[in-house]
């Protein structure tokens, strides 16, 4: 089952399935359950743990508008081979795969996905090929058998390993083209979609599938209301048409394929005089068949071919969404006059792509159009599995994405992440290993390594770093702890104008760490100093110096008043003032924040808490927090935090209670670095804004 739980964030789905049904369907009583589908990034395939014991539960979201399609599988042992299956509480929808279940997400930019009234029809078609074979037809709204003029007709084929009928099932055909021919986009055709494979050109298509079409359903014979298109073999066959019965369809469309036979001169030109439009449709570099589309398109302008690139779509790779998009576009070009031939919007040209030597290159490998290659080396040859996990999710999620061994025993994978900052780790059979072909490390989590994506999101901004000379800069204080007297370090991050000798002190941050982390974490995760760097660049902050601290193992209060504070003040150019300082943390970090606030009310007169959780204590002096605070500022991930209940009860207790406070609002993402990066993003600009 799926279902939409109560949640702020809209499209954020749980996915359910009963332990019982489980063990029934699968005969395994237990073992970890995950949810796997096209969740990833470029709508890549990756799987979310399910946890619970009655029910075995996943979150995910919020998932962006289109088509999504998904299973379950359970899992023994972290070595043992996974056994698939499907909810049988929801209807099976994919025929060549019947563990899948799909869902579609409305919304904003799938509306030409999306059902609609007054649509089309399906029809099963049996033509020869010995016992007979059946092809699924789609007929265009309003079909009428007994029009005067008959219907042009498309043919699309699918793929090796797909069915015939998932260009209906996960291609959204009907949809896609309910909607164009509905709207006055595309001419009113007739699709058949035939099983390609064993398909012969020569004999079961043109002899056997053509003419039973056109038997049984009102379309032209004529070779100008012909169209053939396919999916990687079956873009290959309907390429094969141009060579073999040139001219029987004159509009030819080739999604994710190639051609190896040899075209003549004298071919083309008998192509190019017999045929319409050919188009060449194909996916990022992670599309399989990329330099396959690559060499396609070479071979066509060395023949001399005539035909148009939609040129490499940046978001997807050899998936649905790339197919769809593709079928969208080359619909509305046919039995019409010629259009605009150039790519759609935004896509690139294909490309040869040069792919570094396994071990040659530290990892991940970034292109410039943000497509992130991990490689895990050889000696993780003898693994039966092995997966990056990091948080790549929707809203900065962790799923665990499977890699591919490659003919050397390295493994890889390559997928397109937007612009921001990454974190993950390899997991071998299970087993956490540190990418050993990344550079970067982090104090608190020895597994993990680091990078970053550059892009036009929030995030993306924010991240990037800023020019050398532009910089602030990080240095490390170190002071006695109540912590039995032992020495500690914090960063501190100071402007890039910083003048210890100012006459007016420097308004101070003390921003603080999370559970299971430490003083460097916002430093090496969090990659706060290039937050500041960049809010710093564009004026959107007040000067100040912000220190890291270490909170594990202490009073806090104490800790931050009677040592952390004072020896920053000793040591650097900032204020004691109250209103010149601020106080915030995440998670751990912000209880440490709150119980400071209702402990010592009015010494730190913004306060921030990320991921927050507690309530203000009885004998809180309620007055004194609110005369003495000038800010304070609350902040949370949707359902998928695992703190948002607790922090819905710290905005119920301060309201009860009197305490006046902020509550912005809520960021999709679980308790992660996504969400308080942004918090801190959103955070910095309010700080010593009040007149002082």
């Amino acid at each position: 089952m799926t279902e939409v739980p109560d949640n702020p964030v809209e499209d954020v789905y749980r996915f359910t399935v009963p332990a019982e049904v489980m063990s029934e369907v699968t005969g395994v009583e237990d073992g970890q359950v995950t949810v796997q589908g096209n969740f990833g990034p470029g709508r890549s395939w990756t799987e979310f743990n399910a946890d619970g014991d009655a029910n075995r539960v996943a979150t995910i979201g919020p998932l962006e508008p289109g088509l999504y399609y998904y299973q379950y599988a359970v899992r023994t042992a972290p070595d043992e081979e996974a056994v698939a299956f499907r909810n049988p509480e929801t209807d099976r929808e994919v025929t060549s795969q019947p563990n899948l279940t799909t869902l579609f997400v409305p919304g904003p930019g799938a509306e030409w996905l999306a059902d609609v009234d007054g649509g089309g029809e399906f029809a099963t078609l049996e033509y020869g090929r010995g016992a007979g074979s059946e092809a699924l037809v789609w007929t265009p709204p309003g079909y009428d058998p007994d029009r005067a003029e008959p219907y042009p007709a498309l043919y699309l084929l699918q793929d090796e390993g797909q069915s015939h009928r998932e260009w209906a099932e996960l291609g959204r055909l009907k949809q896609i083209l309910d909607n164009l021919v509905l709207d006055g986009d595309a001419e009113p055709m007739v699709v058949v979609m035939a099983d390609s494979d064993g398909l012969s050109v020569k004999h079961d298509l043109t002899k056997e599938l053509v003419p039973a079409a056109e038997e049984a359903f009102h379309v032209s014979s004529q070779p100008c209301d012909r169209a053939i298109a396919g999916i990687g073999r079956g873009a290959e066959l309907a390429l094969e048409t141009l060579t073999a019965a040139t001219g029987t369809f004159t509009g030819v469309g080739s999604f994710s394929g190639g051609f190896d036979e040899r075209i003549s001169h004298g071919k083309a030109r008998q192509i190019n005089d017999r045929t319409d439009l050919i188009r060449v449709y194909g996916g990022n570099v992670t599309d399989p068949a990329y330099d396959d589309v690559v060499a396609l398109e070479a071979k066509l302008t060395a023949a001399g071919v005539e035909f148009q690139s939609d040129g490499s779509n940046p978001a997807f790779g050899g998936t649905w969404e790339t197919w769809q998009a593709g079928l969208h576009d080359f619909a509305q070009r046919l039995f019409r006059p010629a259009g605009d031939g150039g790519p759609s919007a935004g896509h690139l040209p294909f490309t040869a792509r040069e792919v570094p030597a396994p071990g040659t290159t530290p990892t991940p490998w970034i292109d410039e159009n943000g497509v992130v290659t991990f490689e895990a080396g050889p000696e993780f040859a003898d693994a039966s599995r092995v997966t990056v996990w990091g948080n790549f999710g929707p809203a900065g999620s962790w799923p665990r994405t499977p890699m591919t061994r490659q003919d050397d025993g390295s493994w890889r994978l390559t997928m397109p992440l937007e612009g921001g900052s990454y974190y993950y780790k390899f997991e071998v059979e299970g087993v956490d290993q540190k990418d050993p072909g990344n550079p970067t490390s982090v104090f608190s989590e020895p597994a993990w390594s680091t990078f970053t994506v550059a892009g036009d999101t929030l995030r993306g901004r924010y991240t990037a770093e800023v020019p050398a000379d532009e910089r602030g800069e990080v240095s490390v204080m170190s002071y006695t702890s109540t912590a039995g007297e032992q020495e500690r370090s914090a960063y501190v991050w100071t402007p890039p104008d910083y003048d210890a000798d100012r006459a007016e002190p420097y308004p101070v941050f003390y921003l603080q760490h999370g559970g299971g982390q430490t003083w460097t974490d916002w430093l090496e995760v969090g990659h706060v100093d290039r937050i500041l760097d960049n809010h710093y660049r564009q004026g959107t902050m007040v000067p100040m110096v912000v220190v890291m601290a270490n909170g594990n193992g202490v009073d806090f209060p104490t800790e931050m008043t009677t040592r952390i504070a004072p020896t920053a003040e000793e040591r650097y150019n900032v204020s004691a003032d109250p209103r010149l300082r601020a106080l915030a943390g995440l998670s751990m970090g912000s209880g440490h924040t709150l119980s400071t606030l209702w402990a010592h009310p009015g010494e730190f007169a913004y306060i921030g808490a990320m991921s927050a959780f507690g309530s203000p204590p009885a004998g809180t002096d309620v007055d004194a927090v609110n005369a003495g605070t000038e800010l304070l500022r609350v902040y949370s991930g949707d359902r998928q935090d695992f703190t948002y209940v607790p922090t819905l009860n710290l905005i119920a207790a301060m309201e009860s209670r009197g305490i006046e406070h902020e509550f912005a609002p809520i960021i999709a993402g679980p308790h992660s670095w996504d969400v308080w990066q942004k918090s801190l993003i959103d955070f910095l600009p309010r700080l010593f804004t009040a007149d002082s």
